[in-house]
């Protein structure tokens, strides 16, 4: 990846992420359950279209860093087929240059899970909002996740 596109993208996650919330780099543990729900007094979950106008659209209208495009067959179609668990679970422990959480620490696990489902079925794909069983599915994979970076990450060392 050109040096040019990953300063973009770090640039990009501060601008949408904040500067309130300290980096993480893909694979470190995140200071919020996985599976959290909405705070006594918060509003309702924000729909997957919510989310990606918030924080996703930054990168994913554009591709910027190589993030698949909105809407664009040809970039979802392999992600697609890896299934809706795996993509979301990965997304959500952060990919190549991708933080956590779209680098949205507040975001609960469903609502990024909805906002993957929203671009994916722009892509072609017919996934449905995450039930109980789905969330659970992207947690266990999430954690899969964190334990292959982790073992990356010391066996790099």
């Amino acid at each position: 990846m050109k040096e040019r596109d990953v300063l973009l993208a770090a640039m990009l996650g501060l601008a949408i992420g904040g500067c309130s919330a300290p980096p993480q780099r893909a694979g470190q543990a995140t200071p919020a359950p996985d599976v959290a729900a909405p705070a006594a007094g918060k509003a309702a979950l924000n729909s997957g279209e919510q989310v990606y106008r918030e924080v996703c659209m930054a990168c994913h209208a554009t591709g910027i860093a190589g993030a698949p495009k909105f809407g664009n067959r040809g970039d979802w179609e392999k992600l697609i087929a890896e299934g809706q668990a795996i993509v979301t679970a990965h997304g959500w422990v952060g990919v190549r240059a991708m933080p956590p959480r779209g680098g949205r620490p507040d975001l609960t696990q469903e609502e990024f899970a909805r906002a993957v489902v929203w671009m994916a079925r722009s892509a072609g794909a017919d996934w449905q909002d995450p039930d109980a069983a789905m969330l659970h599915a992207i947690h266990e994979e999430a954690e899969d996740r964190r334990e292959e970076l982790e073992k990356k990450e010391h066996d790099d060392d």
